[in-house]
Order: C-alpha cells, then sequence, then structure tokens
C-alpha cells in the first residue's frame, strides 16, 4: 500500500479569530500549530504534507514555514478556489470560501494516496497521528474510513461557545455525527444550547475534530453531496452558506455509503478558536517543550 499522506485545511479565513490564524505564532522558536502538526506527523511515519490554502496566502505560507520543513517532508500546494463550482452563479461579492467540503475536494486531482486530513488551528497531541497512520497502513479501504474522536470536554474554550460534530459509536463504528451549536464549558462538564435553555452533554461524549482518514474514493462522494448543497445553497444563503466535511459523513453515513471507524483518544486538543485562546496554546506548548515532549528548535 502507498504510503499515507497528510493534508491540513488551511483555506480559512478566521473571521472570529481576526486575522490569519494558520500560521500565526504560538511556539517559543516561531513556530504556527501546523508545525507540530507535521512534527508530530514525520514522527508517526508521514512523508508528505498537503496543505490546502487561499492562492493568495501562498507566499506567506513559504516564508512562515514550508521554506523550513521541505528537507523533512514533500509539500504540496492544493488551492481552495471560490470558483471552482459548476452550475451555479456566484454573487461577486462573496469572500468567504465554501468550507471544509470544498476545500477537500481541492485534492481531488493530486492525491491518489491513502490520506489522513485536519484542521491548521488544532492541536492534536502526538497520540492521535501514530493512530491514524497505523490505520491508514493496514485498515483503510475504500468505503472504510476512519476518525479520531476526541472526548467533548477536552476539546472546550473558556473564551465563548464552539460548534462540534458530536458522535454516536457502537462497537468503535460510527452511528451518527450531529453538529451542535453553541456548546460551552462548565467547570469540567459541557453542555449546550437549546431552544433558549441550556443542557448538559454526557461526560465522555466524543467530538469530532475533523480528524479522518480516507482512500481517494472519498473524493467522488463527496463532490455528489457537495454539488447537491451548491444549488440550494446559493440561493438561501449566497455570501456564507458554505458545507463541512462532518455534514458531508453524516449524509453519506445516513445514505449507507461508508463505514467510519472511531479511534478514540484522552489527549487534551486545543486550538484558536478566539483570539482570546492564544495565551492558552502558548502556555501550554511551552509546558510541553518543558516536559521534554518537543525541542526548542523542531526542525533543526
Amino acid at each position: 500500500m502507498k504510503n499515507p499522506v497528510l493534508v491540513i485545511l488551511a483555506a480559512g479565513m478566521g473571521s472570529r479569530y481576526g486575522g490569519l490564524k494558520q500560521i500565526d505564532t504560538v511556539g517559543s522558536n516561531g513556530e504556527s500549530i501546523i508545525d507540530f502538526t507535521i512534527y508530530d506527523a514525520i514522527k508517526a511515519g508521514f512523508k508528505k504534507v498537503v496543505l490546502i490554502i487561499r492562492r493568495e496566502h501562498e507566499q506567506a505560507f513559504k516564508d512562515s514555514l514550508t521554506n523550513k520543513i521541505t528537507s523533512k517532508i514533500e509539500v504540496v500546494f492544493a488551492y481552495q478556489d471560490l470558483n471552482d463550482v459548476v452550475g451555479v452563479t456566484i454573487d461577486p461579492t462573496r469572500e468567504k470560501p465554501w468550507g471544509t467540503t470544498h476545500a477537500l475536494l481541492a485534492c481531488r486531482d493530486i492525491i491518489d494516496e491513502p490520506f489522513m486530513i485536519c484542521n491548521a488551528d488544532d492541536f492534536y497531541g502526538a497520540n492521535s497521528f501514530k493512530l491514524m497512520y497505523d490505520f491508514l497502513k493496514n485498515e483503510v479501504s475504500d468505503y472504510n474510513y476512519g476518525m479520531v474522536g476526541y472526548v467533548l470536554e477536552n476539546t472546550l474554550t473558556e473564551n465563548g461557545t464552539v460548534t462540534r460534530g458530536v458522535c454516536e459509536s457502537i462497537d468503535s463504528q460510527l452511528q451518527s455525527i450531529v453538529e451542535i451549536q453553541k456548546i460551552r464549558k462548565v467547570g469540567e462538564s459541557a453542555e449546550f444550547e437549546v431552544s433558549d435553555e441550556w443542557q448538559k452533554c454526557e461526560d465522555g461524549t466524543l467530538a469530532s475534530m475533523n480528524y479522518w482518514g480516507f482512500t481517494p474514493k472519498i473524493f467522488e462522494q463527496c463532490q455528489g453531496v457537495f454539488n447537491d448543497f451548491i444549488v440550494k445553497g446559493v440561493i438561501d444563503n449566497p455570501l456564507k452558506c458554505e458545507h463541512v466535511i462532518p455534514t458531508a459523513i453524516a449524509t453519506l453515513l445516513g445514505e449507507k455509503e461508508l463505514n467510519i471507524k472511531v479511534m478514540s483518544t484522552n489527549d487534551k486538543w486545543f486550538g484558536v478558536t478566539y483570539a482570546d485562546d492564544k495565551p492558552f496554546v502558548v502556555e501550554n506548548i511551552q509546558k510541553y517543550k518543558d516536559d521534554g515532549l518537543y525541542p526548542f528548535d523542531l526542525w533543526a
């Protein structure tokens, strides 16, 4: 089997964060979260990374990231292009990308290997990459994919509500994934808003953090789902409609078009959903360095 590929979703606008958070510095030696993602992936066995970006950001990514890692891993860019849709008329004032399902499809002519895909601005922990690499090397097949799920309480921020794909699984097989908005941290637990009332989430519930393992067959499957969405989306919400990978997976799961193996981890996820999250991320990464989990210079 071909060696698995790491794919990173890095084309978002960062509207809540207020800037290009994908390459914002969080480490003591000028690293972004992507640096740690790629470092952990290389240690797990990955030898190629595809960065999905907006074309106008390519030089920024080269200057801040890829110029220093090309001796360690093969780097390929894929470009999420707003105009890469068919059969619809795009509002000329739209700037927002079409979401992560559309971003995934930007790789359809680039990747012919098993691959994992994850977010640029999420710190996942080294163990998850080992889990996923082993799955992609030994188990993945067309229609039989995988995901790494995180305990919901380990994925929340102190600085506002978040949206999560909440998962139900039986015998490590995903049964459903439901996108729930307005989830917040309360003590060591989580709760979500329904009809202006807050309800407690069951402790230990698994959440999707957009961490998937696929074969290239997924491009064909997601293309159909996205095409169905876009026709209606540009009418209902021409400036902001978007389609995300968990929604695509939920649709395909409901149509029995795929199976998803759920691999859970107790690693603590953290990320920069809001600008106020950054100090927490910086503090935690520094602690990992102080504890010897990462060297001062990742790419020395």
